[in-house]
This record gives C-alpha cells, structure tokens and sequence, in this order.
C-alpha cells in the first residue's frame, strides 16, 4: 500500500516529461524574420510575446507586406497584420504559441499558417478574446484548417 504514492509520482513524472517532449517549447533557440508595416505597434506586441516564449526576433518594417504575404502563398482575404518567417515557414497574423509550437513539432508539408485580421485577446493584441482563433493552413488548394486555439 505504500508503494502505491511512490508509483503514482513516478507516472506523473512520465507523463510530464513526455508532454513537454512532444508538446514543450521548440521555439527555444529559433530564429524569427517579422515584417510588418511601419505605422504598426501591434506587431512589436507579437514580437515581445514570441522574445518571451524564447524565440529570438528581428524586426523589419516594410511598406510591401501585401506583397510579401500573397508571394509566401497566403490569399489576401486570409492575410494576417505582418508576416513571419519562422524556420521555413510563414506564419501570418498573431497566432498563439499552442499552434505555432504544433506547427514546428508536426512539421507538416505545407507552406505555413496564418491567422487572419487582427483579433483581440491575441497575442500582441489588447482587450479580451471573445471566441475561438481559427488558424488555418497555407499552400493547399482550399483554405483548411490547421488549429483552432
């Protein structure tokens, strides 16, 4: 009966270890490229979040965000506020580290993901998030789905 405490932590601890492995911080030591407009303060929001979460960021002001986003593939109805370039992929829009860490984990073959507009209660955004983010997948026929955070 005592050994039954001992093996409980023991399983907690594997768990815990493996939900970090599969599920931790990938974003540790990778490089960010974040092109946004100049006039935008937001983005800086975004970038301040990412630094925090252990990325490390460069900053770009351009007036060719439009541009640069349908080049990386992303439709203009689906454009985020600036655009990331994070190992090879795009990443549009203020999406949440949950999404950004699955996307660097599961390294689909897709261009990369955007969440489009600038939604609050986003990362970078002010106010309060009224529902669920819908982020979906770049480089595939039809706009899909990638997460939902």
């Amino acid at each position: 009966m005592r050994k039954l405490p001992s093996v409980l932590f023991f399983i907690a601890a594997i768990a815990g270890g493996a939900l970090y492995f599969f599920w931790g911080s990938p974003s540790e030591a990778t490089e960010v490229a974040l092109y946004k407009n100049p006039q935008c303060s937001c983005c800086e929001g975004y970038a301040d979040y990412l630094r925090e979460n252990g990325f490390t960021v460069s900053v770009h002001p351009t007036h060719e965000l439009a541009a640069m986003s349908r080049e990386a593939g992303i439709p203009d109805a689906l454009q985020g506020c600036h655009l990331s370039m994070i190992d090879g992929y795009a990443v549009s829009g203020h999406v949440p580290l949950g999404t950004l860490n699955k996307l660097l984990t599961e390294r689909p073959g897709i261009k990369g993901i955007t969440l489009p507009g600038m939604p609050m209660g986003s990362p970078g955004m002010g106010g309060d998030k009224t529902g669920p983010f819908t982020i979906y997948e770049i480089g595939t026929t039809e706009p899909e789905v990638y997460a939902v955070e």
